[in-house]
């Protein structure tokens, strides 16, 4: 008898419940964003008293977490944070990854390098061998947009700035979100050193100096664990 496939939400669902085995009792936990750590607050509620609180990357996460019950700590009252548990659009087979299809990018990568560990959690459709299928999200200071694509029209890459409603996407930073296809990075780490020091890049969606440690995959017969120390 065939089991039944589980849904993409589903597969969710159980990366962030299986995320909880990774949360440190009695800690303050960092928590980012999108559709997977969604699953991953609704787990988290279950053993809110088992925690301090934790640090949001986004506005939207904080407002779920508060609905929940959890106290939400701003990232500088935090010297340290044990493990910060997200999300990923694409995960290679050392732990980088490409983030920022939610306009976190900026505010996931501080949470990620003030935490001992990085947690990802994510579906099996997001590994990948080469990261740049999924169109690369940079944040950019919005007189720098134009710029910054033409750097990246030099590099091969196609660049449009993110919209939404017709008009373009602000971020809780402020500032706008330039996604970039046609990209294979197959130097992730230094990729992402150079773009970081674009003028007008805020952050780069490339997460290699700050990669998973841990990614917690939900495939068809369950939650595989993959380990990148």
């Amino acid at each position: 008898m065939t089991t039944p496939a589980f849904t993409q939400d589903e597969l969710k669902a159980q990366v962030g419940r299986a995320a909880l085995d990774y949360v440190v009792k009695g800690a303050i936990v960092g928590v980012g964003t999108g559709s997977t750590v969604n699953k991953f607050i609704e787990a988290l509620a279950t053993i809110k008293n088992d925690i301090r609180g934790a640090v949001s990357s986004s506005v939207a996460s904080t407002e779920r977490l508060l609905a929940l019950g959890i106290e939400v700590f701003d990232s500088n009252e935090v010297e340290e944070l044990a493990v910060y548990i997200d999300g990923a659009d694409e995960i290679d087979g050392h732990g980088f990854m490409i983030k920022g299809g939610g306009a976190a990018l900026t505010r996931e990568k501080i949470i990620a390098a003030q935490s001992r560990s990085f947690v990802c959690i994510a579906d099996a459709s997001k590994r990948v061998k080469t990261l740049g299928a999924f169109p690369l999200p940079v944040e950019v200071i919005p007189m720098a947009a134009q710029r910054v694509m033409r750097q990246f029209a030099r590099m091969g890459g196609m660049a449009q700035v993110r919209e939404r409603d017709g008009v373009a996407l602000v971020t809780d930073n402020g500032q706008h979100i330039v996604d970039v296809t046609g990209l294979k990075i197959t130097d992730p780490l230094g990729f992402e050193s150079e773009v970081s020091q674009w003028p007008g890049v805020v952050t780069v969606g490339v997460f290699a100096h700050q990669r998973a440690n841990v990614c917690l995959l939900g495939t068809p017969t369950g939650v595989e664990t993959l380990r990148f120390d």
